[in-house]
């Protein structure tokens, strides 16, 4: 009966630490719409994005601008 009772108080033991464990990981969370930051987000690799054109659609633009010329032409 002993062994039983210390066997529940080892697995006791053993899902507690299971359980700080997860509590104290970090991971990123959704909570009530936002998305919070892991603990470690001021260790991240920051990741940089170089300036793009002003005007994102600047292929169409110019496709645009050249068929309104060629149409002027035409008349």
């Amino acid at each position: 009966m002993a062994r039983k009772s210390n066997d529940l108080k080892v697995w006791m033991a053993v899902a507690a630490c299971v359980g700080l464990c997860g509590l104290n990981t970090g991971c990123q969370v959704h909570v009530a719409g936002q998305t919070l930051p892991s603990p470690y987000y001021l260790d991240d690799d920051v990741q940089y994005f170089p300036a793009g054109p002003e005007n994102k659609l600047a292929n169409e633009t110019a496709a645009l601008k050249a068929a309104r010329e060629e149409a002027k032409a035409r008349r």
